[in-house]
Formats: structure tokens, sequence, C-alpha cells
């Protein structure tokens, strides 16, 4: 049972992977930690229940690794991703600490596995953990509860006592009523606002009620809210997520990975009009995958149906959901309700614009096209082998940017520009200091080790001074 009238040195918010970091490093350091997780037991640990990897620098190959991924290498994708809006300082803080976190997550009882193959291009830069991230989460929870960290579950904070950058107590929703608990120190890794619609619809309009949630139902932004409703410094475009496109069959929260889709590069993808809207072979697909929902957001009614044929139908990871077929062109246009004349003719040109190469799926290869707009640079090859399939999607928001401004210490900021007494960040609540815009795979869940490890790690010494 816990103990509701002490003390804690830390209370942590969110019961994610940056969470438990953070539990994991502050008990490690001897500090005593709650931790409150406004979801049931099962559906624990937020958005990180349907991750599979993380980004980290490495100097050389290892047994699951099959090359080096220096520092520099991967600050200059994560420039490249975000278009240079990112923080410098914290970002090559992040990546320099992930060196670490890469044997340190180790140490905590995640396991990884060698990493998987085909479209994902990943088994250099990305560590895949063995049996995904419910079996992280389970490992993490289990070495947390080792430690002697308290976990409360179904406890949704209502409130937060802040006084000049101090927090004080925390009130939350448990069982029947509510409780106010105290703490020396606050880490906040209640992750983004995503699934809040309404709150998404203030930026996006009503398109937003189009929009699929990836993951968890319960990261609705309230701790957020009440952060930078208390004077917490706000950082990130609200209108900024990381955003994929996925089965529009897929449930409106909780569909998780097996939604997403990464045949595009292998194809085309039209709008409603059936007309192609941006290049499908600009990148390595892991590099752009991210920049899929936003694309589709921005179509009419925010659906978009990626285009293939029978040469590409075995040569990426098939989705929960079978694609639509049919033997031709005009049968799968109306299947998909539309215009046949419409398609044909995107089709049509496209296949008269290809130009043949070594077609490679792994490298920047030169199957490319002429005098189409837009192009498709790499991975071009005629859609005429029978039958044709196609894939509905609609924008997958997984997490949203807008988030408090931290230190390298991940000490939050308050709006006069000073740091906060006691209060601490990491994860997606803070990621918009390190993602302007844009996303490459497992960089979320690096920056929730990395600076929920730190966040434990100062609010343990915090709470000691």
């Amino acid at each position: 049972m816990v103990d509701l009238t002490r003390k804690y040195d830390v209370l942590v918010i969110g019961g994610g992977n940056a969470a438990l970091c953070a539990a994991i490093s502050a008990a490690r350091d001897g500090a005593s930690v709650l931790v409150l997780e406004a979801a049931p037991k099962f559906y624990r640990g937020g958005n990180t229940r349907h991750t599979r990897n993380m980004r980290c620098a490495h100097d050389a190959a290892t047994d699951i690794l099959t090359g080096p991924y220096t520092e520099e290498e991967f600050w200059e994708d994560l420039l490249r991703v975000t278009g240079g809006k990112t923080d410098e300082e914290l970002a090559r803080h992040m990546i320099r600490e992930s060196k670490d976190i890469l044997h340190w997550i180790v140490r905590q009882g995640v396991r990884w596995q060698p990493s998987l193959g085909g479209t994902l291009s990943l088994g250099r830069t990305n560590s895949f953990f063995l049996g995904g991230g419910r079996a992280m989460l389970n490992a993490l929870y289990l070495t947390a509860e080792q430690l002697g960290v308290d976990v409360l579950y179904d406890a949704e904070v209502t409130d937060l006592e802040i006084a000049d950058g101090m927090f004080l107590s925390a009130t939350f929703k448990h069982r029947d009523g509510h409780a106010t608990i105290k703490a020396s120190t606050l880490v906040a890794a209640a992750g983004g606002f995503e699934a809040n619609i309404e709150w998404l619809k203030t930026y996006w309009g009503e398109v937003a009620d189009n929009f699929l949630i990836r993951g968890t139902p319960f990261n609705r932004g309230s701790v957020l809210k009440l952060l930078l409703d208390k004077g917490v410094l706000e950082i990130g475009d609200p209108t900024q997520c990381h955003a994929v496109a996925i089965d529009a069959r897929a449930p409106k929260f909780d569909g998780g990975i097996i939604t997403r889709h990464d045949s595009v590069v292998f194809g085309v993808v039209v709008n409603r009009d059936a007309q192609r809207f941006y290049d499908e072979g600009e990148d390595i697909w892991p590099k752009r995958y991210a920049i899929w929902g936003r694309l589709v957001a921005a179509q009419p009614g925010q659906i978009a149906y990626i285009i293939f044929d029978a040469s590409s139908r075995n040569s990426f990871m098939p989705t929960l959901f079978p694609p639509i077929e049919s033997d031709s062109i005009a049968g799968l246009a109306q299947k998909l309700t539309l215009d046949p004349l419409a398609l044909e003719k995107t089709i049509l040109d496209f296949n008269a614009a290809v130009r043949p190469g070594t077609f490679d799926h792994t490298i920047l290869d030169d199957c490319r096209t002429e005098g189409l707009t837009p192009p498709k640079s790499h991975w071009a090859r005629k859609l005429e082998k029978p039958p044709y399939y196609a894939y509905p999607v609609r924008p997958g928001i997984t997490f949203t940017y807008l988030g408090t401004r931290v230190n390298k210490q991940a000490r939050m900021l308050m709006k006069d520009g000073k740091p906060s007494a006691n209060m601490f960040a990491a994860g997606e609540i803070m990621s918009g200091n390190v993602l302007g815009q844009g996303y490459a795979a497992g960089i979320g869940m690096t920056i929730g080790s990395v600076f929920g490890r730190i966040a434990g790690r100062e609010a343990a010494r915090n709470a000691r001074n």
C-alpha cells in the first residue's frame, strides 16, 4: 500500500519509458520515489507500449548493431529531419548521453535483439527491444519495484501546487475521490496532448476530427497544460507532431505499430482526387516516414491511398489490414471510390516518366522519373503487373511537440527565464526542445531515456539539498 501521508523525495507523473527511467535513476541515487500513472495497470506505459527500437550513438559494431553510428552522424540526421529547428546544445547533449544509455538501459533489465531488416534500414543505427515496447516496460517496472519505487495506477493528476517556481504538491483522482501528495521534487513525464482532439482542433481546425491516434488515449495533455498555466516556459510549435500515415481502417486510439505502412517507396500515393502530391522516393524511408502524416493531413478529407502492384506485394512488412485488390487500375479505383479515369491517367503518366535503373530500396538508387511533377526521385518502377493493390491511409498522430522548456539538467525553466526550483521534465512533454519539426525512427525513445535518466538523477540530488 502507498502511504499518501508521507512526503516523497521525488514525484514522477507519467508511466512510460521517460517516467520509469527517471524513477529508476532517482531510486538508484537513494531517493524515495512515487510514480503516478493515469492509466490502469494493463494499459500502463503510454506510447512506449507501441515502440520497438531506440536510436543511440555508438562508435563500433556490436552483437546487435552492424556498424558505427557516430555522434556527428546522429547530429547530421537530426539536423536534416528537423530542418535546423532544434536546440543544438540540448540535442548534442542528448546524443552524447545516448552512447551510455545503450548500455545503461540493459542494466535496468531491458534486452536487445538483432535489428530487423527489410524496408527499415536501421540495422546500423537503431537497437530493437526484445519483445517490443511492452516487454521493455515490464522490465523497467520490475526494476523500479525492486528498488522500492511506489506506483499508483488510475491516478490522473488534476492540479499542481506551484509557488514562485517551486513544486509543493499534486492533487489527483484516485478510486472514488481525490488525494493530494507532497514531494520535494517533481519529474513531469506525462506525454503530450495528441489524444485530446479538442485541443488539436484549436490549432488544426475541424480536420483534426479525421486524425487517428496511434498511441494511448490517456495522453490528453492535462499535466502539460497545468505546468504552462502555472508559469513554466513553453517551447515548440503546437502544430508540429510525430505523425505518420496509418491505415484508415485503424481504431481511433491505440492502433500501434501494426497500423503503420512502409509501402510508400514501392508505389505511388494519391489523394481522393486520384492525384499524386509528393515525392514518394525522396529519401531513405526511416528518415521520411514521419512526414507522411502531415502530408495526408493537408489533403482533401485527410485521406490518401498507397498504390502498388504485384511486383512489390511481398517487399515490405505487412500490416494488420490486408490491401484492397483488383486486376485493373480502374477496378481498384472503383473499390476506393476514386474516379477511374483520373487514376488511370495518373498511373499512365507515372509509368511513362519512369527511367529504369538498378532497384535497391536500401540505398538512394537510380530508379527515378523525368518530367513529372512531383517527381519520384528514387525507387521508381512502373506499376504494370496485376493484380494492383491499395492501402487507404489517414494521419496517425504519435505525439505532439509543444512542451516545457528545459536545460541540460532537464530542469524546467519558468517564463521569467529562470530555472524552476525543483521541477524537471522528460520525454514527450519536453520533446520540442529537440524536435522543432520532423522525426527519425527511434529518437522519441532516445529523448525519453536520456532525459528521464538525467531528470531522475538531478531530482534526487535536488531533494537531498
